[in-house]
């Protein structure tokens, strides 16, 4: 039960996170980014909130995982890339959607994508499975990098 409880409480945390990054989202989405230049694979905007919250839960299980591994360097290393990548990832809302800088969210958005796969390759030699469960977020990062490119291009 302790380890059930520690486990929502991780996925929870990370799905608080996406939240409050959330939030600096929605004012942008509806008045400066339906003005946007978009390409014509760009998703509904209805679909990037279930997938955001699916892979931000992924996070959380990810955590735990990290979190019950042997504690060593490893996992001290994969605990680190992890935050890091979910800082960046969180700032990456307020340098779009906020801010608008077009240009800077690419660069930091492809800084994230190598966290991501910097975290992956980390977790792997913590836990497997860990890792294994981030490989939907690195491939939602790789086209939502796509789509920040193209839009920032679109719109230059």
């Amino acid at each position: 039960m302790k380890s059930a409880l520690k486990l929502l409480a991780y996925i929870i945390i990370c799905l608080a996170i996406g939240g409050i990054s959330g939030i600096a989202t929605i004012g942008g989405l509806k008045t400066w980014y339906p003005n946007l230049m978009k390409p014509s694979f760009n998703p509904p905007n209805y679909l990037f909130g279930p997938v955001w919250s699916a892979l931000y839960a992924l996070m959380g299980v990810s955590l735990f995982l990290i979190l019950q591994s042997a504690k060593n360097a490893n996992s001290s290393l994969a605990l680190k890339v992890f935050f890091l990548q979910l800082t960046l990832n969180f700032s990456w809302s307020f340098l779009f959607f906020t801010f608008h800088w077009l240009g800077i969210s690419f660069i930091e958005i492809l800084a994230i994508w190598s966290c991501i796969l910097w975290m992956i390759v980390s977790f792997w030699r913590c836990n497997k499975t860990a890792a294994l469960i981030q490989i939907p977020y690195l491939l939602w990062v790789s086209f939502a990098s796509v789509l920040n490119g193209s839009i920032w291009f679109l719109n230059l």
